[in-house]
């Protein structure tokens, strides 16, 4: 029972620490100084990630994460804040 316990805030804090760094990738890239960026911050819809920085956002993902993200599921939807990045990476771990 200990051993799951610890297994599940491993996890947790895995998730954490990958949601940190993509924002932190996000922030550097594309962000203005004065642009309040967190984990729910629409990046598409609100014009901070154009398609051409989607294509280098996901290469990026695909290089740190060791994984491979079939075009037809990089969609401006899936990418559109880093709590859906983060599943979307989540899924082809």
């Amino acid at each position: 029972r200990v051993k799951i316990l610890t297994n599940k805030i491993n996890k947790m804090a895995n998730l954490e620490e990958m949601k940190e760094v993509i924002l932190e990738y996000v922030i550097e890239e594309y962000a203005e100084e004065d642009d309040d960026v967190n984990f729910d911050t629409p990046l598409i819809s609100g014009g901070l990630v154009d398609s051409f920085s989607m294509v280098s956002l996901k290469r990026f993902l695909e290089v740190k994460y060791k994984i491979s993200i079939p075009d037809e599921k990089a969609t401006p939807e899936a990418f559109d804040n880093v709590n859906k990045i983060t599943d979307l990476v989540l899924e082809f771990l």
